[in-house]
């Protein structure tokens, strides 16, 4: 018999690991600091040993809705030998055979400062209204930058808070702020419907899990002008490819009002990616970001369609906390915190990036 699951779940908190994978025919595989490690002294999950393991964390609506759709997002809370945690799970078919991958979601909401994220992230957390954007890579930590900055607004203001996730994963105990968390599927039909029946619940803050597709853009550039503070994130590389994506989203006949429109409401974009240490650094990641604030040259060049020239534009900006990814990675090449190898390969611009640490 292989490991059971739960056990598993177990060794993924105490490892501080941030995935579990299991296919049938393999051992399951963990991932640290980015890094794939097979559990061969785990044994080899058959079929069965699989859809028992899901059986334990799905519910039978959930186990019918899988075998019928192929796929299933879901949530849930773990508890084993004193630890607690959530993981957000996804259960699939390939090759015609059950697979699950678990994402662990820790329980403790990091702080802002915790993080090593830009300390300019707390005074977003202020804004009363428009669109600000998280985005980056599966698995490169949107979703707990989010929640740093809910938790921020959390415990310093008094407004309602709306999430709409799929599924539900970091849980917010409300302090001075209302949080009403809802899940695709079990509480709303889509995140457009969450998002557009938000706005008849009197919120202030709203935080969409992702901008998908048009009607989801489209309601949450809405929100945003209409007097709530929005967040979301996209899978894009970088505050340039992020505004593109929001306007390619909409047909061309639309697109020069939507720049207006998103240059009115936009607050700001923060890129980021997980960077692995390496052993030889001690082990670990450090989170490297790009930010974009909306000052009125941004806001501008969304108007005019000039995102080429973005990147210039946060180059020139440190003075409000803006601030490139390449300037990002060389002040952890400078302060001993990143190989210089590691950082040239996650560079968006290597030559810009041996440019920098050349500077004094």
């Amino acid at each position: 018999m292989p490991t059971d699951l739960n056990t598993l779940l177990g060794n993924i908190v105490k490892n501080n690991a941030s995935d579990l994978h299991l296919s049938v025919g393999m051992p399951p595989a963990m991932r640290i600091d980015g890094q794939l490690r097979f559990l061969e002294e785990a044994g080899v999950y058959t079929a069965v040993d699989l859809e028992h393991a899901l059986q334990t964390v799905l519910t039978q609506g959930q186990m019918e809705k899988y075998k019928r759709e192929n796929e299933m997002d879901f949530s849930f809370s773990y508890k084993g030998e004193g630890m607690e945690a959530r993981f957000r799970g996804n259960a699939y078919f390939e090759s015609r055979k059950m697979a699950a991958a678990f994402r662990l979601i820790p329980l403790n909401i990091r702080s802002i400062e915790d993080l090593g994220l830009p300390v300019v992230l707390k005074e977003v957390s202020k804004k009363r209204r428009g669109l600000f954007l998280v985005t980056g890579p599966t698995g490169h930590g949107k979703s707990t930058t989010l929640a740093s900055i809910i938790n921020e607004i959390n415990y310093t203001r008094s407004d309602h808070v709306i999430t709409i996730e799929d599924p539900i994963e970091f849980v917010y105990k409300s302090a001075k702020c209302l949080i009403n968390q809802r899940e695709i599927g079990p509480d709303t039909e889509s995140f457009a419907e969450g998002l557009r029946r938000a706005l008849r619940q009197d919120p202030d803050v709203i935080l969409i899990g992702e901008l998908r597709d048009l009607e989801t853009v489209a309601s949450a550039i809405t929100a945003s002008e209409t007097g709530h503070l929005v967040f979301g994130t996209l899978h894009t590389q970088d505050a340039a490819q992020s505004i593109d994506r929001l306007i390619d989203v909409f047909p061309p006949h639309q697109q020069t009002q939507v720049r207006v429109q998103l240059g009115a409401v936009l607050v700001g974009i923060c890129s980021q990616q997980l960077i692995p240490r390496g052993d030889s650094m001690g082990g670990g990641r450090v989170c490297a970001t790009e930010l974009l604030i909306a000052n009125p040259a941004v806001r501008n060049c969304i108007r005019e369609g000039k995102t080429n020239q973005i990147k210039t534009l946060i180059q020139t900006g440190l003075n409000i906390g803006m601030h490139t990814m390449e300037q990002s990675l060389s002040g952890f090449v400078k302060s001993g915190r990143l190989p210089l190898d590691t950082a040239l390969g996650y560079a968006y611009d290597a030559k810009e990036l041996q440019r920098l640490l050349l500077e004094q």
